[in-house]
């Protein structure tokens, strides 16, 4: 299954879980506070199979599988029958209609605790926290290679994804944070990451390579895989030479090239290569280019080759029931990290690059779907819980714009003006297509990236 299909085929199982469960959970609620459910799609369009139940309700699986929908009784989207008046959704108290809205968004919020306890029993494969090679900030802060990191503030890290999104968020704050380690040669101990020292307007997406922080699964062989015109290595150093000693120092990993070029300076060094098996000696000076955090920095020009990552070495996992507390505390972590995530594009702490639309959550379920059940499952969770939060927005025509309706007609003793609602309606379309023009825009720059 190639990437394109695979991306279309497990964003349509995503969707179709995640939509369903969530129109499952107004269907439900809706059932029993006595209003009347006329149609339950799973599923957009023409039916493809159908059918009434006795209470009049049609159960539907429609042809296009990008979600579901409920259709209740309402005297305002068509005529209602006398008789079936008091089984209409606008006739309900107040507190019924809220608790109807609200339903949808809290059954993806179970979904999603019920998602991660799933993964948690099967266990998620990951790395170890174990940090690499470090420089720049994070050797100021006193890191070292092989440290591994048990805690970023107040977040324990058991693995490299733990880890790698708690810097994100750190470097994201431009905050010093408290970094709990275990030394390599045995001990803890505490060291402040000073994420303040990072430029304006960084690429989030670089923040540990900006900190100065490789981990140890990222290690690079020492093999150029590109050189770039008009550099030190310019004409002397070629695509796949294997990198040995700088200056008769030895090169075990891509990461140690840096710091012994620093080393050299403006000096003319030998670099030793191994080039199609043959042993090279090439001389070579150092030029300054500028650094991203201020300054220059002494480089060659080359860039490292790619190589497949090594095979995991940890496992998130906890018996079923340790796994209970343990989802509810990692959904509680989740929602936490994306409302402040939200808070962050709101005042420009973060870039607007961070919104993602349905190419960039496509490819990723085809990613995560790629790397086994249990990060499906993690990706599922994600998912469940993203669609929880935003529908719960204060934006009208989602499920938050309706309860904004409910809780204003509940201060004020009565329903909001039709046109009040009508204009409501024109903003919140507004304002969500200009975050899904935005959205789109952003998954075609990473697509031509």
């Amino acid at each position: 299954m190639n990437n394109f299909i695979g991306s279309v085929w497990w964003m349509v199982v995503s969707l179709g879980v995640l939509v369903t469960f969530h129109e499952f959970g107004h269907y439900w609620v809706a059932r029993r506070c006595g209003v009347k459910v006329l149609r339950f799609s799973v599923g957009f369009g023409n039916a493809l199979w159908s059918r009434i139940a006795r209470d009049g309700t049609e159960y539907r699986i429609a042809a296009i599988p990008l979600g579901g929908y409920v259709k209740m009784l309402d005297e305002r989207e068509g005529e209602v029958a006398p008789a079936d008046l008091p089984l209409a959704f606008n006739r309900r108290p107040v507190g019924q209609r809220i608790a109807i809205v609200i339903a949808g968004p809290l059954a993806n919020l179970l979904l999603c605790i019920a998602l991660l306890w799933a993964m948690f029993v099967i266990g998620r494969p990951d790395y170890a926290p174990v940090l690499g090679h470090v420089e720049g900030i994070a050797a100021s802060a006193g890191l070292e290679a092989g440290d591994a990191v048990q805690a970023i503030g107040t977040r324990q890290t058991p693995t490299w994804t733990d880890a790698a999104l708690a810097l994100a968020s750190a470097a994201m704050d431009r905050k010093p944070v408290r970094v709990q380690i275990t030394r390599a040669h045995g001990g803890q101990a505490t060291r402040t990451l000073d994420a303040s020292r990072l430029p304006r307007g960084f690429d989030e997406r670089q923040a540990a390579q900006l900190l100065g922080v490789t981990w140890r699964h990222q290690l690079l062989p020492p093999v150029v895989g590109r050189v770039a015109p008009s550099t030190a290595a310019w004409g002397l150093l070629a695509e796949g030479d294997l990198v040995t000693a700088i200056d008769g120092h030895p090169v075990g990993h891509f990461e140690d090239i840096g710091p012994l070029v620093q080393a050299l300076g403006g000096r003319t060094g030998m670099v030793e290569v191994d080039r199609d098996g043959d042993r090279l000696a090439l001389e070579v000076t150092p030029k300054q280019r500028p650094d991203p955090l201020g300054g220059s920095y002494w480089a060659l020009g080359i860039t490292p080759a790619t190589a497949p990552l090594p095979e995991y070495d940890a496992v998130l996992r906890y018996g079923p029931l340790a796994a209970v507390p343990e989802a509810v505390h990692e959904t509680w972590k989740l929602a936490t990290d994306s409302l402040a995530m939200i808070g962050r594009l709101v005042s420009g702490h973060a870039s607007m690059a961070n919104v993602s639309g349905p190419i960039t959550i496509a490819r990723y379920a085809n990613a995560s779907a790629r790397l086994g059940p249990a990060w499906f499952l993690n990706f599922l969770a994600l998912m469940s819980l993203t669609l929880a939060i935003i529908n719960l927005l204060p934006i009208p025509v989602l499920d938050g714009g309706h309860l904004l309706y409910y809780l204003i007609e509940l201060i004020k003793g009565s329903p909001l003006s039709e046109r009040a609602m009508a204009a409501g309606q024109y903003v919140g379309l507004a304002l969500l297509a200009g975050l899904m023009g935005l959205a789109f825009y952003n998954d075609i720059l990473q697509l031509l990236h």
